[in-house]
């Protein structure tokens, strides 16, 4: 005969402690003993007990993305990888990721934008970024939407190389474009910043 619930009692927020025959049993997650419809005089059953152990660990996955998400944004590759490190099996994880992408706490597109804008200002341009964007898992449309939403490489080239970026500015021509390509910038930039640099002079 399955146990039967006897007293459910409120020990802190979002806790409750669990008694079964009239013995203490468990403190779980207050959304894991509604959810798992417990209450006092319902027998936990296999049936029950299996949605409880199911809760609770949706519960627990969403307990250590959620504060992985509180530090910084992640992209949903690296949410993942960080739940499989904390041992969060597979259905778990998807589930988690899927409920937080729900309620709009993740969001790829969204990291992908903060972080291209982000390097771009530190003066990378798109290879480098794009090659950023994809270590971190992001999907490819979103790395796109990323960098078509960036202000275009040449006024950044020439902004980097005004402020003496990684010595662009202070090195001339070639050497400036020279670090423009290690920063990431493509052939066509680097080539029109190489004529607008002649130009100039």
């Amino acid at each position: 005969m399955a146990p039967t619930v006897t007293r459910l009692r409120h020990v802190r927020p979002g806790w409750v402690a669990v008694e079964l025959d009239g013995h203490s049993w468990r403190t779980l997650p207050a959304e894991a003993v509604l959810r798992a419809g417990l209450s006092p005089g319902v027998e936990l059953g296999r049936e029950r007990a299996a949605v409880l152990a199911r809760e609770r660990r949706r519960l627990a996955a969403l307990g250590v993305a959620g504060s992985a998400l509180a530090r910084r944004e992640l992209s949903r590759a690296e949410l993942s990888e960080r739940l499989q490190r904390r041992n969060v099996a597979p259905r778990d994880r998807d589930e988690a990721l899927a409920a937080l992408a729900r309620a709009g706490l993740q969001d790829d597109g969204r990291v992908a934008l903060a972080r291209a804008e982000q390097l771009a200002a530190r003066g990378y341009g798109n290879l480098a970024i794009r090659a950023d964007l994809e270590q971190r898992g992001l999907p490819g449309e979103d790395i796109e939407a990323a960098l078509a939403a960036l202000e275009p490489e040449l006024p950044r080239a020439l902004r980097f190389s005004a402020r003496g970026g990684d010595g662009a500015g202070s090195r001339g021509g070639v050497r400036a474009a020279q670090a423009l390509a290690r920063r990431g910038f493509g052939e066509e930039t680097v080539e029109a910043f190489i004529a607008a640099d002649s130009n100039s002079g």
